[in-house]
């Protein structure tokens, strides 16, 4: 998408293509962090009682110097600032879902401080992880709006730190796509547990309302429907596959790692849809199961994910349960061989 963007040449659309070339700069950077191997904390530590966030914003004022400017620490008043106050509550929505409903202790187990720095470069299209701390652009205003509107691409990009500290999943080709659909997984789920939405009550969209009404499009991703969250004359359509009949070979994007993520985050949306009530506790059970089992190696592919998630359905609801055989059923629809 951002390099799309950033081959636009027309007069309108200068300010975004420059826009988006500045944030490809650090895609090479947020990748390298992603696929470096991080030590994974002790079972001990991992499975510590969660204690309270500990929340720290700062404000880079337009710099790409980090962290920036302190203005708001945990238990303070709001700043009046709508984007440093987004990111405090996202920070704490996310700390949130991970304590109460998976026992985990922030993002690496053991009560990791939340850092994020706001209003980041200039018109940045980006809201990224960089192994240690949330980072939050404004957008352009043309295509994007702030990145701290959408809880999901907060909860999206703090679950890359839990994949960091946990599987550890390359950020290439299948496992690239898994490690970027776990993301997804746990972002839409920081927004259904925010909301208390069911499974059929959420939108299964990922950043909606990113865009500016100016752009033909509800969302970055939608996890329901892999393919159709924008197709606009700008951005172009949504590439997603939604099952292995069209999974894209392709050498960008890492081996498309936004792309063919569409496929497990298709199944993981089966597997609610066919259990219902809440996302977040058998589909998410199952899921984080799988991702912090040690089962999964770093070059983790399709049918190995898929396997492993039938392992920890087995292990948590029985063979046979609905759980089991949702699970079995929705990567049999996506057409991943198990």
């Amino acid at each position: 998408m951002l390099r799309r963007l950033a081959a636009q040449d027309e007069p309108r659309l200068r300010a975004v293509a420059l826009a988006a070339k500045e944030s490809l700069v650090h895609i090479k950077e947020i990748q390298s962090v992603r696929s470096a191997p991080t030590p994974v904390p002790a079972p001990s530590a991992r499975q510590a009682q969660p204690g309270p966030p500990k929340r720290t914003i700062y404000d880079a004022e337009t710099s790409e110097n980090l962290p920036g400017k302190l203005v708001r620490k945990e238990g303070a008043e709001p700043t009046g600032d709508i984007t440093a106050d987004e990111a405090y509550d996202g920070l704490g929505s996310t700390h949130r879902l991970y304590a109460e409903v998976f026992s985990r202790d922030s993002i690496d187990g053991s009560g990791l401080p939340l850092d994020a720095s706001v209003h980041y470069g200039h018109l940045y299209d980006n809201a990224f992880w960089d192994g240690q701390q949330m980072v939050f652009g404004d957008g352009d205003g043309e295509v994007f709006q702030r990145f701290t509107k959408s809880v999901s691409v907060i909860g999206h990009e703090l679950a890359h730190g839990v994949t960091q500290f946990t599987a550890g999943l390359a950020y290439r080709n299948q496992a690239g796509a898994l490690n970027e659909s776990m993301s997804d997984v746990f972002g839409v789920l920081v927004e259904q547990y925010l909301k208390k939405e069911n499974a059929a009550q959420a939108s299964w969209l990922i950043g909606e309302g990113l865009f500016t009404d100016k752009v033909q499009g509800a969302a970055l991703r939608s996890m329901k429907a892999p393919g159709t969250a924008y197709d606009d004359d700008v951005l172009g359509k949504d590439p997603q596959p939604d099952s292995m009949d069209t999974y894209v070979r392709t050498s960008a994007d890492n081996g498309g790692v936004h792309i063919n993520s569409g496929i497990p985050n298709r199944a993981f949306y089966l597997v609610s849809s066919e259990l219902g009530g809440n996302a977040w506790e058998a589909p998410g059970q199952i899921w984080y199961g799988t991702l912090t089992s040690g089962s999964l190696p770093p070059a983790c592919t399709f049918g190995k994910f898929a396997r492993t998630t039938l392992a920890t359905a087995e292990e948590l609801f029985g063979a046979g349960s609905a759980e089991h055989d949702a699970v079995r059923k929705a990567w049999d629809t996506v057409k991943v061989k198990v």
